[in-house]
């Protein structure tokens, strides 16, 4: 199957850091745009990041500086390094596949909550 699954969520306090992961698997990834999304509750779905097949990286302008996102084409990993963390920041983060061949894949999602 081509599907994504996120993992690395958790209860960080405020200031604090976190770094997800998604694994790919199907279809040939390294040729994949890929990109994180988030969600908080009451709101609509965000871009987070993207980063092209070559490793061109986009941010939202909210999160530039904070967050940095990579990719292991070798290990089909997509990631998202979070630092400075605050409360606005808790959400449902998701990772996006674009293939060629199967569309748009997301994944489920992991949950990141910033609290004291």
């Amino acid at each position: 199957q081509v599907q994504l699954v996120e993992s690395g969520g958790g209860l960080v306090q405020p200031g604090g850091s976190l770094t997800l992961s998604c694994a790919a698997s199907g279809s040939i990834f390294s040729i994949d745009t890929m990109g994180w999304y988030r969600q908080a509750p009451g709101k609509q779905r965000e871009l987070v990041a993207s980063i092209t097949s070559g490793g061109i990286t986009s941010y939202a302008d909210s999160k530039r500086g904070r967050f940095t996102i990579s990719r292991d084409n070798a290990k089909n990993t997509l990631y998202l390094q979070m630092y400075s963390l605050k409360p606005d920041d808790t959400a449902v983060y998701s990772c996006k596949r674009v293939t060629a061949l199967y569309g748009t894949i997301w994944g489920q999602g992991t949950q990141v909550t910033v609290s004291s």
